[in-house]
This record gives structure tokens, sequence and C-alpha cells, in this order.
């Protein structure tokens, strides 16, 4: 049980640092950048990332799923279910809301990018960051469920 309570905060723990980093680094760094060199940074990170954040999010909302069901009915299971549905609540988000986003962004070249990218590319950040803010409360309940496992 502890192992995969582990498991479960390392890999929502390292999604939310990836995350984060793309809100509050990668992206200010991208928006800085000339237009055209923008427009392919915006599109190359959107490709990259939309290959591998699902897989994550779904690993990440399995893993704490299954620590809630194994935990059912002790003190860590409380903390887990919370983090579970903060974790849901990300990918419906992520799937309705940025990846429709992502997925014209990822098609983008300077000479074929939407008169209003950098508004598309606003509304992704707003939206990205609310996405971090709950994977960031949903990391910390998993943490607090890893420590009662432990307890």
């Amino acid at each position: 049980m502890i192992f995969l309570a582990v498991i479960a905060v390392v890999v929502v723990g390292t999604m939310v640092g990836v995350e984060f980093c793309v809100a509050f680094f990668l992206n200010p760094i991208q928006a800085d950048l000339p237009v055209e060199a923008s427009i392919a940074v915006r599109s190359h990170g959107a490709r990259l990332l939309g290959t591998t954040m699902p897989f994550w999010y779904f690993a990440s909302l399995i893993l704490v799923g299954v620590l809630t069901w194994l935990t059912w009915g002790r003190a860590p299971a409380a903390p887990a279910l919370a983090s579970a549905i903060l974790l849901a609540i990300s990918v419906i988000m992520s799937v309705t809301l940025l990846v429709p986003i992502a997925s014209r962004s990822a098609k983008w070249t300077p000479e074929t990018a939407p008169d209003d990218w950098r508004e598309q590319s606003r509304r992704w950040d707003v939206l990205h960051y609310l996405r971090v803010a709950i994977i960031l409360a949903a990391f910390v309940l998993a943490a607090v469920a890893l420590a009662l496992v432990h307890a």
C-alpha cells in the first residue's frame, strides 16, 4: 500500500511540475519571442506534450483511484478520493476545453496561424492556470493520503 501511494504521489507530483513549468516559465518565454518563433514554439509544444500528457493524466487518475479503492473505509481514503475527483475534473477540463485549442495550435505555422492565434493562446493559458491549480490541489491531497497510509 505504501509503495502504491508513493508511486501515485511521484507520478502526480512530476505531472504537476511539468504543467507548472509550462504555465509559469515556458509559455511566458514563448510569448516574448518574435511572432514567427512564438508560433513555432507553441505549435511544437502542443505536438510534443499532446502525445505524452494524456497518458500522464490518466495514469495519475488511475493510480489515485486505485489508492482510494484500496484504502476505502480508512483515513487515507478521503483525501485520496478528493484527489481522484480533482484529477477527474482536470481530465474532463482538458478534453473539453484545452485539447481543442491545443489541437488547432499544433497545426499552426507562421504562415497558417489564424489572425486570432494570440487570443486562442491566451485562452489556453488562462484555462491551463486553472488546471494547474486543480492538479496542484490533487497532488497535495495525494500526499496527505500517503502520509495517512504511512501513519
